[in-house]
């Protein structure tokens, strides 16, 4: 009981932080109005979080994508290359835009805080290990060409990381394409180039 009240505590403020931090900046706020903003005192916020850059890391690790992802290529990959591939395109959309606050944030901040920027790429970082593990064993199953699995993964996540960010960002090239059409399009091509 005691340890879910800490983390209720801890997401409210986490979230309080997201929403101050992505209309103002991370220097546009201060931790006594991330406080006041999740309902608890600046003195709740630091025994959490010890320091903002802190609460900012705690919240990019919480609400980003990688234990997801994780379970996701232990309990769910049929070894299909083309349904794999939808399954990973799909969540990994959902994910980043239901996080694209934080990950708006992080784009916009990782230069300014000092061992950010290798924070925020841990995530993409253990994303690229799964798909190039996962490029490696259907080639050793027999079920994609001979190439660079390593390759493939960051042309993957590439492709995805880009469409992303352009739909978070109302990006004009993307017109009239929704994010569906895009994922079921650059996962047939995608599955087209690999499948023998």
């Amino acid at each position: 009981m005691k340890s879910s009240k800490k983390q209720n505590t801890a997401d409210k403020i986490m979230t309080a932080a997201i929403d101050l931090m992505a209309e103002r900046g991370y220097n546009g706020v201060s931790t006594e109005e991330i406080a006041t903003e999740a309902g608890f005192s600046e003195k709740t916020l630091f025994r959490h979080f010890k320091s903002k850059q802190n609460l900012l890391e705690s919240a990019f690790h919480r609400y980003h994508y990688a234990e997801e992802m994780r379970d996701l290529f232990d309990e769910q990959i049929k070894w299909d290359l083309h349904a794999d591939l939808l399954m990973i395109c799909r969540t990994y959309h959902k994910i980043m835009y239901q996080n694209r606050k934080m990950i708006q944030i992080s784009a916009r901040e990782h230069r300014n805080l000092p061992g950010f920027q290798e924070e925020t790429h841990k995530h993409p970082q253990q994303l690229k290990e799964f798909l190039t593990d996962y490029f490696k064993k259907m080639y050793e199953r027999g079920k994609v060409i001979k190439s660079d699995p390593e390759k493939q993964a960051v042309a993957f996540l590439y492709m995805n990381y880009g469409a992303a960010m352009g739909r978070m960002n109302d990006d004009p090239i993307l017109g009239t394409i929704s994010i569906d059409s895009f994922i079921e399009e650059s996962v047939s091509v995608f599955t087209r180039g690999l499948t023998p």
